[in-house]
């Protein structure tokens, strides 16, 4: 695990011993936010940092570190290059976490990435990275996290799906996994509530239509949603008071039929 701070030199450093910078705001809320380095990832960290606390992870760092220092630097944004389907990395990220700001609140995961349709389409190597990154990784993220909100009692896991998690697209791969991301989000609220008797512990299913962003290739048109739509969405979630769970927001732009 690498973690970036800033420096004269503006390099990569180790986690700073104080787990606390003076003049940070203590008491503002923790977010996790996994996949930040670009996209929806970034425009919610953006979108969050005037109220919350962030921990930004993603597989490149250089993006990551250039995003926390925009953020405020490690007083309020810790900057740790992780890949989501490797346990240790994302466990060591959480620790990271706790161990710089004392607690998570919130996490959004996040990361994923899409292919092309058709089962004859891309490489079976894309195949096997997607669908870890996509579903195993979401997995972790929440394997990692969730003792310490179990301990604490409440937080918010909120998971990126999509509209292709609603509805099977003819010869996607992407879709499956999504439709798995969303099938992970329900299970998870079952077993607080079930299990664990918990009823404080927030579950949200973000489930954009088309977004411009680049995760594609090409640029869908201004007809797309923005990536900040998306980040809105977000903070319309976290922001609920107590006891308020939004389960699902399903956002597609006017122009999308389905």
């Amino acid at each position: 695990m690498i973690i970036a701070r800033p420096s004269s030199g503006g390099g990569v450093g180790d986690l700073p011993e104080s787990p606390l910078m003076a003049g940070s705001e203590a008491s503002d809320p923790v977010l996790l936010i996994t996949g930040a380095s670009s996209g929806i990832g970034a425009a919610s960290a953006r979108a969050a940092a005037a109220s919350h606390r962030l921990v930004l992870a993603a597989r490149r760092l250089e993006p990551l570190a250039g995003l926390a220092q925009e953020l405020g630097g490690t007083e309020r944004a810790l900057a740790v290059c992780c890949d989501v389907t490797e346990w240790d990395q994302v466990e060591a990220t959480v620790s990271a976490a706790l161990d710089h700001f004392g607690r998570v609140d919130a996490v959004f995961a996040n990361a994923g990435f899409g292919a092309s349709r058709g089962f004859l389409e891309e490489s079976v190597e894309h195949w096997r990275s997607m669908v870890l990154t996509n579903v195993y990784g979401v997995a972790l993220t929440i394997r990692a996290t969730l003792p310490h909100l179990l301990q604490r009692g409440d937080g918010h896991i909120v998971i990126t799906s999509s509209v292709a998690g609603r509805r099977a697209l003819p010869g996607s791969l992407y879709s499956a996994t999504k439709w798995a991301a969303t099938a992970i989000g329900e299970a998870l609220r079952a077993e607080l509530r079930q299990i664990h008797e918990n009823h404080a512990i927030r579950v949200t299913l973000i489930e954009p239509g088309m977004v411009d962003t680049p995760f594609f290739e090409n640029s869908p048109g201004k007809w797309a949603l923005r990536d900040e739509d998306i980040a809105k969405a977000l903070m319309f979630a976290l922001e609920q008071r107590p006891g308020v769970d939004v389960n699902e927001i399903l956002i597609r732009p006017t122009a999308q039929s389905g």
